[in-house]
């Protein structure tokens, strides 16, 4: 049988690449001969996939909370790839940052409209009594959360609204990220002490907090957006997604962690603690917050009103359940 031109030409191909690589092609048609057919399964790992949720109960509920967290955290390193890539670009073309925003905000959305299985989706009574199996636990301690906002922005933006008018991109990383709004969250309200979920956290994560905030100093979705030349800064379509970017992380989803923290953790008009001991009711509503990864996008009477809505959404949200 007469090989076909277009095999030959990849044979070359494959040939010159090798090559170049000092390699071996034979060798890895041996490799490829004896190789096994992929399956979907082996590809994405799907019985590993599977046996991760591990739950501490016996209540059937707790496997929908496990999984729905871990389904989060795969989105959040899906979002976290596309900030690495918008960090990277050489080009500065509007039109590419756009595109991975849009993705961004795609992931976001899906997340923030899947929000309903925590709301809706468990049993009141089941909730509250696996939960005190999680102590300390708490999603306080999603590190990818983190991340996302300090490859989004600097640091400065990120501390604690109370006391961000003191700090400034001229203070140490170290300073700033010690007084990140969110540390503000795990402390106790009657001790004023770090809870221990913070402590785990700080001790867990920190080094490598400090070094992606290093390494993406002056270089965060914040700075890239600053950097684009005159004629590309100015694209609508791309201010559009970075301030829908905003809100959807800065507003919308921690609206609706608001939600289920209102469904579940008030029981009779009496405010329940979170597993971490975190002060959510503090810690979670936006317009406490007032974080903004592009507040140069923002006119100051939305900054000064920014999550307002909150109350509005969360009386809407109990109404409904």
């Amino acid at each position: 049988m007469k090989p076909d031109p277009k095999t030959i030409e990849q044979i070359a191909q494959l040939e010159e690449k090798f090559k170049n690589s000092g390699q071996d092609l034979n060798s890895y048609l041996d490799g490829l001969l004896y190789d096994k057919y992929l399956t979907y399964w082996d590809y994405i790992h799907l019985d590993t996939l599977l046996s991760l949720q591990i739950t501490r109960t016996h209540f059937p509920d707790e496997e929908i909370f496990i999984s729905y967290h871990q389904i989060t955290e795969l989105y959040f390193k899906m979002v976290i790839s596309e900030m690495k890539q918008i960090i990277d670009d050489k080009l500065q073309q509007a039109d590419f940052f756009r595109k991975k925003v849009e993705r961004i905000n795609r992931y976001f959305r899906i997340m923030i409209n899947s929000f309903d299985v925590m709301i809706k989706g468990m049993e009141y009574d089941q909730f509250l009594k696996f939960r005190m199996s999680l102590l300390p636990a708490s999603g306080f301690q999603s590190a990818q959360f983190r991340m996302i906002e300090i490859y989004a922005t600097p640091l400065e933006h990120l501390v604690h609204a109370s006391v961000r008018e003191n700090f400034s991109e001229k203070n140490s990383i170290e300073e700033l990220f010690e007084n990140t709004y969110w540390k503000h969250g795990g402390i106790d309200l009657e001790t004023k002490e770090k809870t221990l979920t913070l402590k785990q956290f700080e001790y867990r994560y920190t080094p490598r907090f400090i070094r992606i905030a290093k390494d993406v100093f002056q270089n965060t979705l914040y700075h890239k957006y600053l950097q684009l030349p005159e004629s590309e800064k100015n694209n609508e379509l791309l201010i559009k997604e970075l301030r829908k970017l905003d809100v959807n992380v800065n507003v919308n989803w921690l609206l609706m962690h608001m939600g289920a923290a209102h469904r579940y953790l008030n029981k009779d008009g009496k405010q329940i603690e979170a597993t971490g001991g975190t002060n959510w009711k503090q810690f979670l509503p936006p317009s406490f917050q007032k974080v903004h990864f592009f507040p140069n996008l923002w006119t100051q009477i939305e900054l000064d009103n920014w999550g307002r809505e909150w109350v509005t959404h969360t009386f809407n949200t109990e109404k409904d359940l």
